[in-house]
């Protein structure tokens, strides 16, 4: 090791708090990178691993090919594991007490597909024969027919078919009976006597709407007829990549395969689907996650290499009147990085990967109700994530060493050793208003004048500033941005447990809100109608609609669909007070009024985007004209008019919006009645919404009371779910925000303690001119003003910049408007004058404890 390498050491020793803090920094960004590169590592194998378990492991679907197909797709230099699958079809179940799955449906596999297939034996073990099955535990739990293995079944198994339809039902289609003319039949199709010799769990892959419980059998591939048999090929591909769309179409068009299909849900989470906007999203969110985690490294690790020229500058100029050449004094500079580097970066990647470790540790307990997944996130460290955050750091180091690097090496002995390089006056350079010290004082003015004369120090402090200001609303705007997105794409659920009855059973109704644990409960009466509003009222989605087709409006209007719902008359006023409505008005006979809401957030389904907006332009007096329509002959009859008393966006308990084309009109249960007075063709239905502190007990005494036409659907869960997700998205943003903190407030701390140490003589030399300690206060804390305010002025517009690029990167999943985190702006105001204040006073107390004398003897720390 060379000399100036081991004085670059002593460096480091000496100074150890400095070494202290860069290190400390170092190892902070260097575990952001490492856990946010193993985040999205682990997270996309949960999702992969998840896949699997509900869909199974394939990737490219031969549908029906015949025993000289299946040869030739097994023969391929791409297919690595070859699933056959079959669905033979559908058979009564006969005694199933349940009116919605009236048949089992029989699905076969050969060995392999039973394998890959998520199909958990419960009791016996998996068909290994053409006429073995297993049979779905839920036809015992809730159709209440038992079977016992080795009990053998002879069934009429065939296809569902609607009338006049050549296409067969499938299992994603819901039974169609009791349905005016479209009712299904089962046609059959052969006879088959199968033995169970097991039972499975219900599998993941069966709709929860399904008409029929799944069957396992076998399907043995020497058995098939060449001439007439026809299964599913299933492939599993040796490499995955985008060739693979082009290969399986060829191998179809050269096999006569009349169809291919791939497994979109899995190829995407390999980067290899073409429709992706979740994915488009991930990207740039994670890329401008790493941007900010860089920059704000850059900034700590920048400034503390640059204070630590500046503290060495004289020992570089007397290495330099020694000899030292220009390189020698650069490359100590970088091998400090690279000390710094070399202790910092192991430490960092393994706290990084150990913080998610704990981090998943903790969440894996509720992981399942917040995603609804079957797996947990495993921690998964690959050889390029590591080398990417390695990378990434090294290059961060590099770039925080190359300007105080190049600033060492043109440091001459005379200047050096006179102290004059980091301070170069003029008249101009340190002139202020005279209005600064008619306001504030001559210490505001003296304070001002330090800045001015400390440029470069002045400078760094204000940029280690701007970038914690940047760091912060970036990380809280994309916070708060994810809960955003997280409320846009779950319903709007604001109740426990809805029950659907009809006007006839309304006191059983009633009795319902009297149950044990009901805490909250509302009525309402819901009517379907609809009317026509002026092609200027009607929203810019339903605008570019009438660009297509002029012929949707009526006389210049538009067709919308209105859903009118009646509340009970306690809730209404209650709603109504929230709003900021007249009650009275509101219920007055004479002029029957309305609350519209008119801003909504939806899924629009052609680009898969949630989005936020209104969903009519118009003002309170403006009245309705509303219609119920006949939907068999397509007449429509006048209904009756209401006035829009009130608009809002306030949803009121039980009500759930829909999207563009539909307002939700909420009248009291009073008003609903006068509107549907003698209207007999006109059936209003009524509905119970409650909360409940024990839903599932509520859920259990309703079930015990309720009427044949009434319906229970017990929500909580879903709830939950929603609660449970906003949680798991908070531990991960609120741990980066105190990350980001701490790198932020290290760096203000070191930036400002260091240069408040450097200026010790300084302070002395004014002290020594009359400046008492009162006046020394003043000129501090209005230099703490100062940097505080040229910080705001900087960091502000740069932060509401980055705030849009990533509001834009939302924008091909979510739609919504920009707006401005005003209360996170305020915080931050605050926040800054309070850090600059904290800092300053901390290093002005071992400031103030120097001897006068001693202070002017000193030249430097």
């Amino acid at each position: 090791m060379n000399i100036v390498n081991k004085l670059t050491l002593r460096h480091l020793k000496e100074n150890k708090r400095r070494t202290l803090v860069t290190i400390i920094g170092v190892i902070i960004s260097v575990a952001m990178v490492t856990a946010v590169a193993t985040l999205s590592i682990s997270f996309l194998d949960l999702l992969k691993r998840q896949t699997i378990a509900t869909d199974g492991e394939w990737h490219v679907q031969y549908k029906n090919v015949n025993p000289n197909q299946i040869a030739a797709i097994e023969k391929d230099d791409a297919t690595k594991e070859l699933v056959l699958s079959n669905d033979l079809g559908y058979a009564n179940l006969e005694g199933s007490e349940n009116e919605n799955k009236p048949y089992l449906f029989i699905k076969q596999y050969n060995e392999q597909g039973l394998k890959d297939f998520p199909i958990e034996i419960s009791e016996g073990r998996l068909p290994e024969k053409e006429n073995e099955i297993v049979i779905s535990e839920e036809i015992a739990d809730n159709a209440n027919v038992e079977y016992e293995i080795g009990d053998q079944l002879t069934l009429e198994i065939g296809n569902r078919y609607l009338a006049g339809e050549e296409r067969p039902l499938l299992q994603m289609d819901p039974l169609q009976r009791n349905q005016k003319d479209t009712t299904e039949d089962l046609q059959i199709e052969s006879t088959e006597t199968l033995t169970i010799v097991g039972t499975i769990e219900r599998p993941t892959w069966e709709p929860a709407w399904s008409p029929g419980y799944t069957v396992v059998g076998y399907v043995d591939q020497h058995l098939l007829d060449k001439n007439k048999d026809t299964v599913d090929a299933l492939v599993v591909l040796n490499k995955l990549n985008r060739s693979l769309y082009e290969h399986a179409e060829k191998n179809a068009d050269q096999l006569n395969i009349e169809k291919v299909n791939f497994h979109d849900d899995l190829l995407r989470l390999y980067g290899l689907s073409d429709n992706n906007n979740l994915n488009k999203t991930m990207f740039w969110l994670t890329a401008i996650i790493m941007f900010v985690i860089i920059i704000g490294s850059v900034a700590l690790i920048y400034n503390a290499f640059a204070i630590s020229v500046s503290e060495r500058s004289r020992h570089l100029g007397m290495l330099s009147s020694v000899g030292a050449t220009k390189k020698q004094k650069r490359n100590s500079v970088f091998f400090e990085g690279i000390v710094i580097g070399a202790m910092s970066i192991p430490l960092g990647v393994l706290a990084g990967i150990g913080g998610i470790a704990a981090t998943f540790a903790f969440i894996n307990t509720f992981l399942e109700g917040a995603l609804g997944v079957s797996e947990d996130l495993e921690v998964v460290v690959t050889a390029m994530s590591i080398l990417a955050s390695c990378i990434i750091s090294i290059v961060t180091i590099f770039i925080s060493t190359y300007l105080p690097a190049r600033k060492a090496s043109k440091v001459s002995a005379i200047d050096a050793i006179r102290q004059t390089q980091d301070v170069k006056l003029s008249r101009k350079a340190v002139k202020t208003s005279k209005l600064i010290r008619k306001v504030f004082g001559i210490e505001a003015e003296i304070g001002l004048k330090n800045l001015k004369r400390n440029k470069r120090r002045y400078q760094a402090t204000v940029f280690s500033l701007v970038i914690s200001i940047v760091l912060f609303l970036t990380v809280s705007y994309f916070t708060d941005n994810l809960k955003k997105s997280l409320e846009l794409s779950q319903a709007n659920i604001n109740y426990d447990i809805q029950v659907l009855g009809n006007s006839g059973n309304r006191e059983t109704l009633e009795s319902l809100t009297k149950l044990k644990h009901v805490t909250e409960s509302s009525f309402i009466e819901r009517l379907d109608l609809n009317t026509w509003i002026d092609q200027s009222d009607i929203t810019k989605k339903l605008q570019e609609n009438v660009k297509k087709d002029k012929s949707i409006l009526k006389d210049g209007k538009y067709p919308y669909s209105v859903v009118l719902h009646g509340l009970d008359e306690q809730n209404f006023a209650a709603y109504a007070k929230k709003v900021g409505a007249d009650v009275e008005k509101l219920q007055n006979p004479e002029h029957p009024s309305a609350i519209v809401i008119d801003k909504i957030s939806y899924q629009d389904y052609e680009t898969g985007k949630f989005i936020e907006a209104k969903t009519i332009h118009t003002k309170p007096g403006k009245v309705l004209d509303l219609y119920s329509m006949n939907y068999e002959t397509g007449e429509e009859t006048f209904f009756n008019k209401v006035e829009i008393g009130a608009l809002t966006e306030e949803v009121p308990m039980g009500i759930n919006t829909a999207g563009p084309g539909r307002i939700d009109v909420i009248v009291s249960e009073e008003t609903m009645h006068q509107l549907a007075n003698e209207k007999e063709e006109v059936e209003v239905q009524p509905y119970l919404y409650m909360n409940s502190s024990d839903p599932m007990a509520t859920q259990e005494a309703i079930e015990d009371v309720k009427q044949s036409d009434m319906h229970v659907y017990n929500v909580y869960q879903r709830k939950q779910e929603e609660e449970q997700l906003i949680m798991l998205m908070s531990v991960f943003t609120y741990g980066f925000i105190v990350l980001i903190s701490a790198i932020s407030i290290a760096n203000i701390f070191n930036t400002i303690s260091t240069s408040i140490s450097l200026r010790k003589r300084e302070f002395a030399m004014l002290k020594s001119v009359g400046m008492t300690p009162k006046g020394f206060n003043k000129m501090i804390n209005y230099e703490s003003i100062f940097y505080g305010v040229k910080a705001l002025v900087y960091g502000l517009p740069i932060s509401i910049g980055i705030m849009y690029l990533i509001y834009m990167s939302l924008q091909s999943t979510f739609g919504y408007s920009f707006t401005l985190p005003w209360m996170s702006i305020l915080y931050v105001i605050v926040a800054i004058f309070v850090i600059v204040s904290s800092a300053m006073l901390y290093s002005i107390k071992k400031v103030k404890k120097e001897n006068i004398i001693d202070g002017l003897k000193q030249e430097n720390i």
